[in-house]
């Protein structure tokens, strides 16, 4: 059975990292007599022979003299590109610190019920609409200074920690600056940089970076976990550039292929001004679609939900007044729901971005005929056609507008107005 870590893929150093902080994690439970794993510890573990490494080599071994929790701290953050697995790290690392074994075992109730989601000291924000609010991090932080109720440590992962407000991350820091002893932050972001984390909060944080995984090694994962053809998983995997989740949807969705096609279709599109408009409202209107047809099925479940626990549907005394009290929430839900859409449009629409960005790269590696792989195998002769047609320059300049466009939207600039830039900049070249 696979332990943990297993679902990282090419991250070989950020896993022996955090392997090691894990093993101390449970010497600092040992050293401070709390309930300790050594009972149930396989002796062939090799985490659990860390741990025991670190505690040993005082006592005369050959390794040196190692704190115990010298490899542990109270605030983590794990960076690195899109797809390259900073949630998945988190929620693995937060298995292995609760994990009984103090190893990350995978198979015990305290790694099971983490990577399920349903661990009592594990909590998990993931942001649906666009920012995380103070009000949420407030409760979130006042909730982590509990004791852990029947686990080894309480453990907060914060997905997007980039999405932080002002306001939330002063809360984050007050609580990073003085940690309850047994409370352990994951945050997750593209980077360290001050526009993703604050300067005070990265201060006080031990980065793990990830790297984009290689092709070869989502490809692998695919064919061997998800029993994807070969030639398929190369094919997605090169396509996704890097990213695992996005590689299985190519290879499993028919209609997730579609879609990159139809994005991979419009340079040849783009023969004058109302082409590029009509574009760019076909690009906004699939991104819709899209996001629309992912949060349906929830915003219908959340919706019956409170208006089940609001009585609705109900005749007994009451249940009148119960109703008529119930607008404010619903509207409260509507506007939740609304922000969630929000962003998952703009998660679709950065998907087709990036394919665009993909094919444009193509053309201009073509161009300057570097001895690299195209990103689109299937679209590469339109590329090379492209390269030639633009040049390096004409090439570059797309590529940046493509580029640019991501930004603009990230800055919260109107999806439709970024995309009809975008597509009259890739016309004129």
């Amino acid at each position: 059975m696979p332990d943990v870590f297993a679902e990282l893929v090419g991250q070989d150093d950020a896993v022996d990292t955090l392997r090691r902080a894990a093993a101390s994690a449970a010497a600092v439970l040992r050293a401070a007599h709390l309930p300790a794993p050594s009972s149930t510890v396989d002796p062939d573990d090799d985490l659990a022979a860390l741990a025991e490494a670190d505690e040993g080599a005082e006592a005369g071994g050959t390794g040196t003299a190692v704190d115990p929790g010298a490899g542990m701290t109270h605030a983590w953050i794990f960076t690195g590109p899109p797809g390259s697995g900073r949630s998945v790290a988190a929620r693995a690392f937060a298995a292995a610190l609760q994990c009984v074994h103090g190893t990350g075992c995978g198979t015990c109730s305290g790694c099971h019920t983490t990577l399920t989601g349903t661990h009592a000291d594990v909590r998990l924000v993931a942001p649906e609409g666009l920012s995380i609010g103070v009000g949420e991090m407030r409760a979130l932080v006042l909730r982590a200074a509990s004791t852990p109720s029947g686990g080894r440590w309480q453990v907060v992962i914060i997905e997007d920690a980039d999405r932080l407000t002002e306001a939330a991350g002063n809360a984050l820091l007050k609580a990073v600056e003085e940690p309850p002893p047994r409370t352990v932050f994951l945050l997750c972001a593209p980077s360290t940089h001050p526009e993703d984390v604050s300067v005070t909060i990265r201060s006080r944080c031990r980065v793990v970076p990830l790297r984009q995984p290689s092709a070869a090694a989502v490809a692998e994962v695919l064919v061997r976990r998800d029993g994807i053809a070969p030639d398929v998983a190369q094919w997605a995997a090169a396509a996704a550039q890097g990213h695992v989740g996005r590689a299985r949807r190519l290879a499993r969705d028919p209609e997730a292929r579609q879609r990159r096609d139809a994005v991979l279709a419009v340079p040849r599109r783009l023969t004058g001004v109302g082409t590029a408009l009509d574009a760019a409202s076909a690009l906004i209107e699939a991104a819709e679609a899209e996001a629309a047809a992912s949060v349906a099925e929830s915003d219908a479940a959340e919706r019956a939900a409170l208006q089940t626990a609001l009585g609705a549907g109900g005749t007994g005394r009451g249940a009148a007044g119960a109703t008529r009290g119930s607008a404010g929430q619903l509207k409260d839900l509507e506007k939740r729901q609304k922000s969630r859409a929000t962003r998952a449009q703009r998660d679709a629409l950065d998907r087709a971005l990036v394919d665009l960005a993909g094919f444009y790269r193509d053309a201009l590696t073509s161009s300057l005929r570097a001895p690299v792989a195209p990103v689109h195998t299937d679209t590469a002769a339109l590329a090379e056609a492209g390269g030639q047609k633009w040049a390096p320059e004409g090439a570059l300049r797309r590529l940046e507008a493509v580029l640019e466009c991501r930004a603009a939207i990230e800055a919260n600039v109107k999806p439709r107005i970024a995309v009809e830039a975008m597509m009259l900049s890739l016309w004129r070249g």
